[in-house]
């Protein structure tokens, strides 16, 4: 296999991963968090802070390296208009994602602080709705106003 087929193979394989997980992430948290059950949402608040480390992170650094790589052995300037447009989206939603790692590191202290039995105080719930939107705005869930 040549280098550009190689390179161009984890490009591929990491963008898959990347999206993979984020979309199975969302949803084991949505519906963890919708079931109520706190032992519940202490195991996939856990696994999906394991997730970002394992899967998302590899991925995001992956991502840039291989493209950038591709993008000099195919000839294309990183100043040609399509190029430049996806590192530019590539950056903006990099900005975004690193503050929900943060929210999804906090509702894994938040659960993991509870005992059994205890009520989940309303900032966990403003933060599951901000890490829950974050991944689709356009979602019916999101647009519904909080009460």
């Amino acid at each position: 296999m040549d280098e550009y087929l190689l390179l161009k193979t984890v490009h591929i394989l990491s963008s898959t991963l990347l999206f993979g997980t984020g979309l199975g992430t969302a949803f084991h948290g949505f519906m963890a968090n919708r079931s109520g059950d706190l032992a519940a949402r202490r195991i996939v608040n856990r696994n999906v802070v394991i997730a970002d480390w394992l899967f998302t992170t590899p991925a995001v650094i992956l991502q840039p390296v291989t493209g950038v790589w591709l993008a000099r052995i195919a000839g294309y300037p990183l100043t040609t208009d399509w190029l430049a447009a996806a590192i530019v989206l590539y950056l903006f939603v990099g900005a975004c994602w690193l503050p929900v790692v943060g929210i999804q590191i906090e509702m894994r202290r938040i659960v993991d602080r509870l005992a059994d039995g205890e009520g989940l105080p309303a900032r966990y719930f403003t933060l599951s709705r901000t890490w829950f939107c974050s991944a689709g705005p356009p979602l019916p869930a999101c647009s519904q106003s909080s009460g």
